[in-house]
């Protein structure tokens, strides 16, 4: 009956306030009556939130119209990240821009500005064009950026290849971005070695001290030859490419198949970088310190992404160091430092050293940060604020958690819900299809309900457009229609994310540990392989012979649930052992990393 009655909450104030207009009241009886009838109605609720949430949603309300208003006037000026990157060198050339913490070597603005120029010079005297697609393999470093800066601003589109690849997944990703050539450092040349034979039709470019017998091999030129004789004036722009045009490919983790190759648009770089920038109150004097891997979004659009829009310093460092972290932020006076998934837990398990308070660091922000270690870590390094975040590189839903509420990755407007349109909809627990109603419409979930995210396409709105995938049926795959209404469609994030468990059926007892870590080593990235095995003499299916996950997942890797044998990958002995009680207790109290 109240559900009913809610819903004629809207038409009865109307005839309520119609009835007083008649009736000839004042403005001042007629309000205390409207609210009179929303509060008897239940509207209270709404009053109550929307008291508790308002300052935090007209600050997002904020953000998000300062966003739109500039990349509104980026599509109509045509802009691109190396034409805004331009306006920053042009405002201080001289300012550091790039730190590459291995070397100490430091790049200003004008000269990142002239090594990207040389890489856009060399592209075109390589023959490529606007819109030919050329691979990066290669460790976080400084001439990373440049590479991909350069192709840029002759509309070459550089695909970024997680470093960690190996073999088939490594041609994989080359395969689906029809990239025509491939630019590695040497530290990955036993890696190329590997695949040389189907890397034959490509034009190879190395990176730092080869031997000349490998390069010949491999038929690929030393890069840095070639660059020291590229001229470092800017190149004849030759293409037509827009804000809303591509920029590069940042390839999803594979963790639940193989990598997809995200379309990387240049407003959706700019739309990923600006929000960070404004939401966790970010400034042109902040230094950033980024130890995450740039052939991906945290790193080259969240972090990097601050040097070339808005004309922040940033240090590079090639792999995450817990021990040399805060030694790290000290020396080049960090007062933002970037984090994701476990690194947050990594540094407080680091013993107490002096750095640690001796820092500047104000801002921490990334996404994955546990509730459980959240406090602990402010109060212990003394960071007054977190950005946590969350969405996928190519989603259209993000959310951030711009007020520094401790555990939040984000908000949803009650008051203000169709501003930025994303909903959490309920979903089959076992298949995690959206559940529909009798009108065919998906069913939105109640506060404290779990769900899908998603977000709803709107393909002339930069902020709710779905750019996909290289491959169009990869991108099909993660759009739903008829969600909210007939004839709509919105992105699906899924749940991919890191590898867990694999459970394995074994019926023989003849299960090999070492010959499966073997050929996982060889096939699959570290964060892809299984962190936990499941031997089971049956897997469980469905009347329509599905596997059955939901029991397995309740289960989880406790000992105390199953019957079943399991398997833990000790990481520090390089190899599967046993999973014991005490090793799962060790395991949850956080005392074993995985």
């Amino acid at each position: 009956m109240r559900e009913a009655f809610n819903g004629f909450r809207a038409p009865l104030a109307v005839i309520t306030a119609g009835l007083l207009s008649v009736l000839g009241l004042s403005w001042f009886w007629s309000m205390l009556a409207l609210i009179g009838v929303y509060l008897c109605s239940g509207g209270w609720r709404f009053l109550y939130v929307a008291a508790c949430t308002i300052k935090r949603d007209i600050v997002g309300l904020c953000i998000l119209l300062r966003v739109k208003y500039f990349m509104h006037h980026y599509i109509s000026t045509r802009s691109t990240v190396p034409s805004i990157f331009a306006q920053r060198v042009a405002l201080h050339p001289d300012k550091p821009a790039l730190v590459e913490e291995s070397t100490g070597e430091v790049w200003s603005f004008s000269e990142l500005d002239r090594r990207s120029n040389a890489v856009a010079q060399w592209a075109l005297a390589q023959g490529w064009r606007s819109g030919d697609v050329v691979a990066i393999f290669m460790e976080s470093r400084p001439l990373m950026v440049a590479l991909w800066l350069g192709l840029a601003k002759v509309g070459v589109e550089p695909a970024l290849i997680n470093f960690n690849l190996r073999r088939d997944s490594l041609m994989h990703c080359m395969g689906v971005s029809g990239a025509r050539g491939m630019v590695f450092g040497v530290e990955l040349l036993d890696v190329v070695l590997e695949v040389k034979e189907s890397l034959s039709s490509l034009s190879l470019f190395c990176t730092g001290s080869a031997a000349a017998q490998s390069l010949d091999s491999l038929s690929a030129q030393n890069l840095d030859v070639l660059l020291a004789s590229s001229p470092d004036t800017p190149p004849a722009v030759t293409h037509s490419k827009g804000f809303n045009d591509r920029l590069f490919y940042i390839y999803t983790s594979g963790t639940t198949g193989l990598p997809k190759a995200a379309i990387i648009v240049h407003s959706r770089y700019y739309r990923i970088a600006a929000f960070g920038y404004y939401s966790f109150g970010l400034g042109p004097d902040d230094v950033v310190y980024c130890c995450l891997p740039l052939y991906h979004s945290a790193g080259n659009i969240v972090g990097v992404g601050q040097c070339l829009l808005h004309g922040l310093t940033v240090v590079i460092r090639r792999k995450f160091s817990a021990s040399r972290f805060w030694d790290d932020c000290v020396k080049y006076n960090c007062t933002v430092v970037q984090y994701i998934g476990e690194i947050c837990r990594y540094l407080l398990s680091q013993p107490v050293r002096p750095s640690e308070s001796r820092h500047q660091v104000r801002v921490a922000m990334g996404n994955g940060l546990r509730p459980n270690v959240w406090e602990d870590f402010m109060k212990r390094f003394n960071i007054k604020r977190i950005g946590e975040f969350y969405g996928a590189t190519e989603c259209n839903c993000s959310l951030a958690n711009m007020d520094n509420k401790v555990g939040a990755c984000g908000f949803n407007s009650v008051i203000l819900p169709s501003v930025y349109p994303i909903r959490l909809l309920r979903a089959d627990e076992d298949t995690m299809e959206l559940i529909r109603d009798s009108q065919g419409l998906c069913v939105p979930c109640k506060p404290g309900e779990p769900g899908i995210i998603v977000g709803r396409i709107n393909p002339h709105d930069p902020l709710r457009r779905f750019d996909g995938y290289a491959n169009q049926e990869a991108t099909n795959k993660k759009i739903s229609h008829n969600v909210f209404k007939k004839g709509d469609s919105v992105y699906v994030s899924g749940v991919e994310g890191k590898a867990g468990m694999a459970a394995i059926v074994d019926v023989t007892n003849y299960f090999n540990c070492e010959t499966f870590l073997r050929d996982v080593q060889n096939a699959l990235p570290s964060y892809a392989r299984p962190i936990f095995l499941r031997l089971s003499p049956e897997v469980d299916k469905t009347g329509t012979f599905k596997i059955q996950k939901t029991r397995l997942q309740k289960e989880g890797f406790d000992p105390q649930q199953t019957t079943d044998q399991l398997y833990f990958l000790n990481s520090r002995l390089g190899r599967y052992e046993s999973l014991t009680e005490e090793l799962y207790s060790a395991i949850m109290q956080g005392k074993l990393s995985l």
